[in-house]
């Protein structure tokens, strides 16, 4: 039987990269915990357009 849990899936979108203006955009797929993490997410990533790591943020 498989398990009920609380972790969700959940996209990471760059904050810089919107500011650009560059075509295409930096996104990450993740899991989180609904249960102890409540607030949106905020982790740095590494944007591949911009070649370097930038601050992510939870979308949707």
């Amino acid at each position: 039987m498989a398990k009920k849990g609380n972790r969700v899936q959940v996209i990471m979108e760059c904050t810089e990269h919107k500011t650009t203006g560059l075509p295409g955009t930096s996104r990450y797929i993740t899991t989180k915990n609904k249960k102890t993490t409540t607030e949106r997410l905020e982790l740095k990533k590494y944007n591949p357009i911009l070649k370097k790591v930038t601050v992510h943020k939870e979308i949707k």
